[in-house]
């Protein structure tokens, strides 16, 4: 096992220590997400944590905790959510983040919003001192709004690509039919709070990868004399 996975181990199972029997359950997407989510059904298995639901951010963590035996409820089922755990693409000094590498952020930011304590889960390459310098911002789109919202992104200084499916022809489409955009500031986002907003006012945009004002705490593996461990950032 690489150093990186074992990063990603440690943090997922970080994470997992935190849940309790009873708990309704954000499940998050990416790879990180699913080893924190194949450790839940190990507990689960074990009888070490009994009586919880999940609710999942995409497709991918739905087939995976359905076949590890993970009771599932869907978004709409639930008034709110105790605890969700999910992975970030980059994380700010103020536990500002952007997410969407895996083109499933519209459900992650309803999920993450519902919930009274949101964890993200990273390695330490995914803090930054600013955020997009080298991770691009994606925004979903309307299929057939995205010219138009990508002209209208230009105004705000971005420069945007349609995200392009790599094992078949064409672009990527999302769990809702959309598609997404990559953005690139020039010189990072400075306000990702005003900026979420101005994106999502767009005609056309569904959501952006911006999630402001949501992390409670986040737990970053790290490697040092070739021994994984875990730390923890939290809100003041």
């Amino acid at each position: 096992m690489d150093l990186q996975t074992q990063m990603k181990h440690a943090v997922a199972c970080a994470a997992v220590d935190q849940i309790q029997s009873g708990m309704v359950l954000g499940l998050g997407s990416g790879s990180t997400a699913a080893l924190m989510i194949e450790a839940l059904g190990r507990k689960i298995r074990s009888g070490e944590i009994n009586d919880v639901v999940g609710v999942t951010t995409s497709f991918q963590g739905e087939v995976l905790a359905s076949e590890l035996g993970i009771p599932l409820k869907s978004l709409s089922s639930v008034s709110q959510i105790d605890l969700a755990i999910d992975g970030a693409d980059e994380v700010d000094p103020n536990f500002q983040l952007i997410k969407g590498g895996g083109a499933c952020h519209v459900q992650e930011k309803l999920v993450a919003a519902l919930a009274n304590r949101f964890i993200v889960v990273v390695d330490s390459t995914k803090i930054v001192d600013k955020l997009n310098l080298q991770f691009k911002l994606p925004v979903e789109v309307l299929p057939s709004a995205w010219k138009q919202v990508k002209n209208n992104i230009q105004e705000l200084n971005g420069k945007s690509e349609l995200r392009m499916a790599k094992n078949k022809a064409g672009p990527i489409v999302t769990d809702q039919g959309n598609l997404v955009l990559d953005v690139i500031f020039k010189n990072g986002i400075d306000n990702p709070e005003n900026l979420e907003r101005e994106i999502n006012n767009i005609p056309g945009v569904l959501e952006n990868g911006l999630f402001v004002n949501l992390t409670d705490q986040v737990l970053v593996g790290q490697v040092k004399d070739d021994i994984a461990s875990v730390y923890s950032m939290n809100q003041n």
